[in-house]
């Protein structure tokens, strides 16, 4: 079997699957654990730090671990920085069969720091049986040192291992999102895929393939030269409904799930209506009698939508990433107010006489939806998130991205994985 600790709502295990192998994914958010479920992957809902490994001795081909980034991650506190000596110890003990958690998670200041060591637990278990053939790991870049760590580890029990950053964006992931990856191998030389993509195309030459461009946000939502985001109201209800995430006020957005390759179109829900600042003054304030019923004809947006470019701003804060839709997006997170992601309108240089044009009134800026999100993380534009729209969008900024998990799974799956191989199917 793979085993998948930390398995969220499916980034390695859609890659896998994808790929022709099912993981068990180990996992303990319930509504993460809903989606795998609806996605048809196995699960096994449990505290990854409390489960035994005895169940996989003898029977784990490959690991994968993704553990926790809140403690780490620039969008938190960064705690986990803090409590980086006591991981280390953590790693040192449970390689040397010594369990020491209790008393270093006493002292840690966040209590989460300590899962980065949990994958030693399962590995040192697994390695009096051989196994595992294979390692794949992934966490925030602040988390390296502990990945070469781990590393030097792994290479004292026969195993080549390579450590890096990785950036998303060079393996056709519409998303400038870098990570730490360790991999490890007992047979074969450990060393990371080589990249599909590049921020400046490559061309085909007699030493290699080249590099396409890095795919933008347009290009990887559908969206042509005229394309936008369409302001829309999603009427509330269902399992899917619940709280706004960022219950700041600006509209919700539903774009048309517009796809390329083998994603698929899905229609707009029936309670589906919308509502513009073209309907007439006041239109903010309108009440749900006022919405346009979904089988009447769509507001125009603007007349001068053409006029504008759309923009992606990761956050509300002072250093909030800005990237234009011609780009890739920046890292995305989500699960507090401040980290909302907006579309956000800017003019397009014009040149006279249409330069001397006033062009209008600018759009709105309006939030990303969670299909937007998901396929910006390469999740298909199907993908059956479960729970209500934070619980959603927490899932996607935590998920590792399905499309560079194939390209680290791929040699390890007996796979052969070229640039244009890999759709993701709805």
């Amino acid at each position: 079997m793979v085993l998948d600790l930390f398995a969220g709502p499916g980034g390695w295990s859609h890659a896998a699957a994808v790929l022709g192998v099912q993981d068990i994914g180990l996992e303990w958010d319930p509504w993460a654990c809903r989606t795998r479920a609806a996605a048809g992957l196995l699960t096994i809902r449990t505290d990854v730090a409390m489960y035994p490994v005895r169940p996989f001795t003898g029977k784990t081909w490959g690991l994968i671990a993704s553990p926790p980034c809140q403690a780490w991650s620039m969008a938190g506190k960064r705690l986990g920085l803090l409590d980086q000596p006591l991981v280390h110890q953590a790693v040192t003990d449970l390689a040397a069969g010594r369990d020491t958690r209790a008393s270093l998670l006493s002292a840690c200041r966040d209590e989460r720091s300590l899962l980065a060591a949990e994958p030693m637990r399962y590995l040192h278990a697994l390695h009096q049986a051989g196994q595992p053939e294979w390692v794949l790991m992934e966490e925030v870049p602040d988390v390296l040192p502990l990945w070469r760590q781990y590393a030097t580890i792994l290479r004292t029990w026969g195993f080549s291992a390579w450590t890096g950053i990785l950036n998303a964006a060079d393996y056709g992931v519409p998303q400038t999102r870098k990570r730490a990856i360790l991999i490890a191998s007992r047979v074969r030389t450990a060393a990371p895929p080589e990249p599909t993509h590049a921020a400046v195309p490559e061309p085909e030459s007699l030493f290699g393939p080249g590099r396409r461009r890095w795919v933008s946000m347009a290009e990887a939502l559908g969206w042509g030269a005229t394309d936008r985001p369409v302001p829309t109201v999603c009427a509330g209800g269902g399992p899917g409904g619940g709280p706004e995430p960022f219950p700041s006020g600006s509209r919700k957005t539903l774009t048309d799930a517009r796809t390329r390759g083998t994603w698929k179109t899905h229609p707009a829900p029936a309670n589906l209506v919308l509502r513009s600042r073209r309907d007439g003054p006041g239109w903010a304030q309108h009440g749900p009698r006022d919405n346009r019923p979904a089988d009447a004809p769509a507001p125009t947006f603007t007349a001068e939508a053409h006029r504008w470019s759309w923009t992606l701003r990761s956050n509300n804060q002072a250093h909030a990433t800005v990237r234009s839709s011609d780009e890739p997006a920046g890292t995305l997170f989500f699960g507090h107010r401040a980290n909302e992601c907006l579309w956000i309108a800017e003019p397009r240089p014009r040149t006279a006489p249409a330069a001397e044009q006033d062009p209008g009134e600018a759009p709105d800026p309006i939030r990303i939806t969670a299909v937007e999100a998901g396929i910006l993380q390469t999740f298909p534009a199907g993908h059956p998130w479960a729970g209500n729209k934070g619980q959603v969008f927490g899932q996607i900024g935590n998920a590792f991205p399905p499309r560079l998990a194939a390209h680290l799974l791929a040699p390890h799956l007996g796979a052969t994985l070229d640039r244009d191989d890999f759709t993701l199917a709805a």
